[in-house]
């Protein structure tokens, strides 16, 4: 993958190891408890246990968590970063364009072991995540490290689907997606399992990463052979059915809140293959 060819974003910010924005919690200024539930409930991860973004150790805010230290990045890691991720603006930003919309660039913040956010105090642990709160996408760049050694899924372009999966979330949240998965979940609409709100929205970040994947191929020719298949890869290393069977040797779908390796896989494939907002439909019919 040719990534010097993207264009750099300025929305790459550096964590000062001081609480990133000073979010406040309780009754400060954060998203408050509801947010901070319906965060655990759906889980905007990119493939880990919401849950782990919650220390709140009680009423007034988090006692137990920490935040890190100041994010020591390499500068051709933020360079990367700072690539890809302007490539999904410049993307996205014509699509939005061409259905006489405006598109909200999101913040990508680096942080290293902790950070705070409008969504809750979340660790390295979680990986990386969107809190629609601050309309930030986080990232621990040692998350990549991680991909490469603990899931097997190396490469620039791996690397890239990732960052694209959760601007795939700020793109929901611009378009009206959260709500309606939240109002869904107000009528009685299952979360988790095979079929429910969070797998078939994270399957929909994954289209929507893939139409990241075909439109700014077309604009910037910068994938090289086996680039795609790194991707898919990835995909297919972090379905549910798969970190289930390695971490715990059964298969729970009840418990489903991102998607098998197959769909990742063929959800990935679909944007990719059409370009087209319009094919990633994860909400009607089967998945």
């Amino acid at each position: 993958m040719d990534w010097q060819k993207g264009e750099r974003s300025r929305n790459v910010q550096v964590d000062s190891g001081r609480g990133g924005g000073g979010f406040g919690f309780g009754g400060g200024r954060g998203m408050g408890i509801g947010g901070l539930i319906v965060l655990a409930i759906l889980g905007w991860v990119f493939f880990k246990d919401p849950t782990a973004l919650l220390d709140q150790g009680g009423p007034t805010g988090p006692t137990t968590a920490q935040v890190g230290e100041p994010a020591q990045v390499d500068p051709q890691q933020r360079d990367f970063v700072s690539a890809i991720l302007g490539s999904t603006e410049k993307t996205w930003g014509d699509i939005f364009a061409a259905n006489e919309r405006q598109y909200v660039d999101p913040k990508l913040e680096l942080f290293s072991g902790g950070v705070r956010t409008a969504c809750g105090l979340a660790s390295t642990a979680v990986g990386p995540f969107y809190c629609p709160g601050d309309q930030k996408v986080y990232l621990d760049l040692s998350f990549f490290q991680e991909l490469q050694d603990r899931f097997g899924a190396a490469g620039d372009f791996a690397r890239a689907y990732v960052i694209a999966h959760e601007v795939g979330h700020h793109v929901q949240n611009l378009l009206g997606v959260f709500d309606q998965v939240r109002q869904a979940r107000e009528r009685g609409a299952p979360m988790e399992g095979a079929g429910g709100l969070s797998v078939r929205q994270e399957l929909q970040a994954d289209c929507f990463a893939g139409v990241w994947a075909s439109r700014t191929e077309q604009r910037l020719h910068w994938l090289e052979a086996g680039d795609v298949e790194e991707a898919l890869n990835a995909a297919s290393r972090i379905g549910d059915d798969t970190l289930q069977r390695e971490t715990q040797g059964s298969v729970m779908p009840d418990s489903f809140t991102h998607g098998t390796s197959a769909q990742r896989v063929k959800w990935f494939k679909t944007g990719l293959q059409s370009g087209q907002v319009s094919s990633c439909d994860t909400f009607s019919g089967e998945i």
